[in-house]
């Protein structure tokens, strides 16, 4: 169950439990995703906490990218990235880098 994005029906507004969910996508490029955001084309993109990487994941499924985005840490990336937040106008995605105690902004 771990390294996964789980998709739970009606989360906004359920009331009640919904156990682990569905799983959507696990493993690959995956390592300790916290910060979860929605692409402006639907697909979820996630910051790991384990490696410095973001990951783009289709609703199928599918890690369609991944890129570097932290190099800094005992081991590179480790425990460094965790908020995640698209541009307005989508021109870009903040993410909170916790090594550097910064906002920063891929685009």
């Amino acid at each position: 169950m771990a390294n996964r994005i789980a998709a739970i029906p009606d989360a906004l507004f359920r009331v009640t439990p919904w156990g682990t969910g569905t799983t959507i996508s696990q493993g690959d490029w995956l390592n300790a995703p916290l910060g979860l955001a929605m692409a402006p084309n639907g697909d979820v993109l996630s910051v790991n906490g384990n490696n410095g990487y973001i990951v783009e994941t289709t609703r199928a499924g599918y890690q369609a990218a991944w890129i570097y985005l932290d190099h800094t840490g005992s081991e590179p990336g480790a425990g460094a990235l965790f908020g995640l937040a698209v541009q307005p106008g989508d021109k870009g995605v903040y993410f909170v880098d916790d090594d550097l105690n910064t906002l920063q902004l891929f685009h």
